[in-house]
């Protein structure tokens, strides 16, 4: 690895770091004591985990490879926490479907279907991002694919906390026309942000044809499908079985 050309990744890095504290900034602190634990414990693994993927190639870069390797192994245990606390979050989903179904005045066009789909897509940002660690871990040896491995978690797991920012702004700003409006169509600006600063950092860094890339677009090709799929009655059902309180 040519350690010249990768040492002010720490420092690009915290950009998908902002982007991602601004989305979830008002929705998380606004109503801070009234959120459940599980949120707290997914809200603050998910923030030290970005934080892990600045200072990690700050250490690689910077002649500090040994602890970069120690906390590597705390960062390992960070991401499966990351991976277990949004599972044990899913269940949330199912119940607020519940609600809207009941209080269809009090969400709006926040109708059921919204929340199957964000279970379901939530699934597939999951199961990717453990894959994408685990590759990380086979590939360890590898510098450069080790690295972009990692950092493709990064844009694996953004949508659900940028996104939900965007959307409260795209609301605010249509608020009269409250309750049609189209919740959908800021989770799609919302994706090609996300793509276009995924695709950015591919090319930036030579890896636009790398396995980490495409799978990372896949995953946030995927969400432009949310509606369509949380609307199936075949994935509700599937959900409503899988997903047990």
């Amino acid at each position: 690895m040519e350690f010249s050309k990768y040492k002010s990744l720490y420092i690009w890095m915290i950009i998908p770091m902002i982007f991602m504290q601004f989305g979830i900034f008002e929705d998380y602190w606004s109503d801070f004591s009234n959120k459940a634990w599980s949120v707290h414990i997914h809200y603050w693994t998910g923030t030290v985990w970005y934080i892990y993927l600045i200072i990690q190639p700050y250490f690689a870069t910077h002649g500090q490879m040994a602890r970069h390797r120690t906390n590597g192994i705390i960062g390992m245990f960070l991401a499966g926490g990351v991976c277990l606390t949004a599972l044990s979050m899913m269940h949330r989903d199912i119940v607020t479907t519940e609600k809207a179904l009941a209080s269809p005045e009090q969400f709006g066009p926040f109708q059921p279907w919204f929340f199957f789909g964000v279970a379901a897509v939530e699934i597939v940002m999951i199961t990717a991002f453990g894959f994408a660690v685990i590759k990380s871990i086979i590939h360890r040896k590898e510098i450069e694919n080790h690295a972009w491995w990692l950092i493709s978690t990064v844009f694996i797991i953004m949508m659900p906390a940028l996104g939900r920012g965007i959307q409260n702004v795209y609301i605010g700003m249509n608020i009269k026309d409250w309750p049609t409006i189209d919740i959908m169509v800021p989770l799609y600006f919302t994706q090609i942000l996300i793509m276009g600063m995924l695709l950015f950092g591919a090319w930036k860094y030579d890896k636009v044809k790398h396995p980490a890339t495409y799978l990372a677009l896949g995953v946030n090709l995927f969400i432009f499908f949310m509606e369509p799929i949380g609307k199936s009655e075949a994935v509700q059902l599937f959900l409503k079985g899988l997903i047990k309180g």
